[in-house]
């Protein structure tokens, strides 16, 4: 799966948008998930960085805002459908189902 210019900037800012729902600090979210802050800058500007990891980050930061009692902005081209898809081509982890 690649993305092209436009989708990688909507990726970008919707994991950007979802990180400021989720109303902590970037730090807290990188160190959480184990993630230097150089590796993170690349997953939140999906500028060259492992498609497994912004899907982990998409997925953490929606479960974030959800937590802090906010609903997610949609993402646009990391939808559930291309999860489908996704799995086909890389080893993503499996999601927790989602409560309530």
């Amino acid at each position: 799966m690649s993305l092209n210019d436009g989708e990688r900037a909507r990726t970008a800012a919707e994991l950007r948008a979802n990180l400021e729902l989720t109303g902590l600090p970037a730090e807290a979210v990188r160190a959480e998930l184990g993630y230097g802050e150089r590796e993170f800058e690349r997953i939140l500007g999906v500028a060259g960085a492992d498609p497994v990891s912004v899907w982990r980050v998409r997925d953490r930061l929606e479960d974030l805002v959800r937590e802090a009692g906010r609903e997610p902005v949609p993402y646009s081209v990391l939808t559930e459908r291309a999860r489908v898809a996704a799995e086909r081509w890389f080893a993503l982890p499996k999601r927790a189902p989602r409560r309530g």
